[in-house]
């Protein structure tokens, strides 16, 4: 059941440019290595695929965007880092790690524990009269996370230091990260600790904070987030507030290029409210869906998805298919991949079943009943024995980004079930 569900998810995504018009359907392979329509799609079918694929893709609609797609900043560039090692690993049992990325064992811990992952760009936010003095004021939006308090594993501050020539390379100092509880009219400011890191003055690349808590409390209270008050200090002297600049964690005036702005990490462990739903559920809703727009029960018993007259009657093995996330011109929003290889099962499971169909011995039985009753007990069926993940890179807004693990989407090898 479960391939067949994966067979018809697989076969919606398939489109087809022709001219400068979209032209949606199903593509099939016609068994001697060629791939043609069997179904042109009308605009309304596409319409409810569409939003059927958003809604198995977690989303309730399709994110928005006012402008186009850049990955010069902190925050794609770092979740493009962490695709890429996640679709190595797929490929070889040791992926290489890309020159940009350094993770630190809790980082690596974290990726391979989440099945989401979302970064947010800090913005600018009026604060009271909070008076800055030797820190800096780092705030995010984190109102549209896609996750609770519960969910979440864990969330890193990151901060990048950038070389200097001001101090001697090998003074060590203190960054402090504080969640911002209260400013006065007077710019007297209340803050707690949430976190700190060693550093020296020579060093150079990102710094990881972990800010778990002050994440937590901000996804369950949005209205407390003042964000964080960033302070400096030299190890021998924590008393003593230095000037971010100094090392290299804020350039003069407060300009930091894109690329090396600040960012919040957090990785979450999705329920059954970042899951695409129920299944049944969503089968019914669909149903309801393929209605109001005028297709009956018997159009849905004759969906094209779903009927397998055009299958070929060679034996049970995979095919090819290719989801494409660019030809359904969602290229605006989702980063990365432009699309997927899917591939699908299908084929005959007849006697004798051979070792490379992949039999289960309950298959084998089945056949071998078959064989003495066919009017009533029918042939096994062709269907995945192994999937395995992809992951999917997209934006949700203009800033923030999310890269979300969905499991079972790519047929590894068929069999007889």
């Amino acid at each position: 059941m479960a391939g067949q569900k994966a067979a018809w998810f697989c076969a919606c995504f398939i489109l087809f440019t022709v001219a400068e018009a979209v032209l949606s359907g199903l593509y099939i392979d016609n068994g001697v290595d060629q791939t043609v329509i069997h179904h042109s799609m009308t605009p309304h079918e596409r319409m409810v695929v569409e939003h059927e694929i958003l809604e198995l893709l977690g989303l309730g609609e399709r994110p928005r965007r006012s402008r186009a797609p850049t990955l010069d900043r902190s925050a794609p560039s770092f979740l493009l880092d962490v695709y890429k090692q996640l679709a190595e690993e797929h490929e070889q049992a040791r992926p290489t790690r890309s020159s940009e990325m350094a993770l630190s064992g809790d980082e690596q811990h974290a990726i391979d524990e989440s099945d989401l992952i979302m970064t947010f760009q800090s913005k600018r936010h009026h604060l009271g009269a909070l008076r800055h003095g030797h820190g800096r004021h780092v705030w995010f939006e984190v109102t549209g996370a896609p996750g609770d308090a519960s969910s979440l594993l864990t969330a890193e501050l990151r901060l990048h230091q950038a070389p200097t020539q001001t101090e001697d390379p090998a003074n060590l100092y203190t960054v402090i990260a504080h969640r911002v509880i209260s400013v006065d009219n007077i710019g007297s400011i209340q803050m707690e600790q949430v976190a700190a890191v060693n550093t020296s003055a020579g060093s150079e690349g990102w710094l990881e904070l972990n800010v778990t808590s002050a994440l937590a409390a901000w996804l369950s209270s949005p209205a407390d987030n003042r964000g964080f008050f960033i302070t400096l200090h030299p190890h021998s002297q924590p008393e003593r507030h230095v000037k971010l600049e100094e090392i290299g964690l804020e350039e003069p005036r407060g300009v930091v290029s894109e690329g090396k702005q600040p960012f919040l990490v957090a990785f979450f462990k999705s329920g059954p409210k970042l899951s695409g739903g129920d299944a049944g559920a969503r089968r019914k809703r669909e149903a309801r869906r393929w209605r109001s727009h005028g297709y009956s029960e018997n159009y849905l018993t004759r969906n094209p998805l779903t009927d397998t007259s055009h299958w070929t009657t060679r034996s049970c093995e995979i095919q090819t298919l290719y989801v494409s996330f660019k030809d359904l011109e969602w290229q605006d929003w989702i980063i990365a991949p432009d699309g997927y290889g899917a591939f699908y099962c299908s084929g005959e499971c007849n006697f004798p079943l051979n070792a490379h169909k992949n039999a289960t011995n309950h298959a084998i039985v089945q056949t071998l009943v078959h064989l003495l009753n066919p009017t009533k007990v029918p042939k096994p069926s062709c269907a995945p024995i192994k999937l395995s993940p992809i992951s999917v890179l997209y934006y949700t807004d203009d800033s923030n980004v999310i890269l979300r693990k969905y499991k079972n989407m790519v047929v590894k090898s068929c069999g007889c079930h």
